[in-house]
């Protein structure tokens, strides 16, 4: 009787999420549509870099530090699965594009500082890594945020031209962020 329930409460919550998102197209993640032809849609909205959060060393980090740069502004956990998967990735585009004007920019939402510094150093993370746990403010400036990860990519002039629900192919990215460049 309890596997009854729990499957019904799994397709439940699938069911759900299939709706949100369909009501919801913002949150749709499709990898097919590329950015339009000048990168960014002409009623992108602007991003609210108007927050200062800790990195892993506890040093307060404002995100307007970074206007004028693209940015890839990644909402992220050290338990995602999805999560751990795509931050090579980030790591190698950091290394690739950063020199001509990029930065990968990591929130965790749910990790303190102590869970973070070990596993920063484990993956190499080269870009700056943000706690956002207890933020709501920072995720609801950027958000929805319904899952993780969720990735933003932010033009020079500090509007979002895309938003990934879920994880996402490098390839994705890179396309994106060379368009902005």
């Amino acid at each position: 009787m309890t596997m009854k329930w729990v499957l019904a409460g799994v397709g439940a919550v699938a069911l759900a999420a299939v709706a949100i998102t369909s009501a919801m197209p913002w949150l749709r993640h499709d990898d097919t549509h590329p950015l339009s032809a000048e990168a960014c849609p002409l009623d992108a909205k602007p991003a609210n870099l108007n927050f200062t959060l800790k990195d892993v060393n506890e040093k307060e980090i404002a995100l307007a530090s970074y206007k004028g740069k693209v940015i890839l502004l990644d909402f992220w956990a050290t338990w995602c699965g999805p999560c751990k998967i795509e931050i090579p990735g980030f790591v190698e585009m950091q290394n690739t594009y950063g020199p001509k004007g990029f930065q990968v920019i990591g929130i965790s939402i749910d990790d303190r500082a102590d869970q973070l510094k070990p596993f920063v150093d484990e993956y190499k993370m080269n870009y700056p890594v943000l706690q956002g746990l207890g933020r709501d403010d920072v995720t609801d400036a950027f958000g929805p945020v319904f899952g993780l990860p969720t990735t933003l990519i932010i033009s020079r002039d500090g509007r979002i031209c895309a938003s990934h629900a879920g994880m996402t192919a490098k390839e994705t990215f890179e396309n994106q962020i060379r368009e902005l460049l």
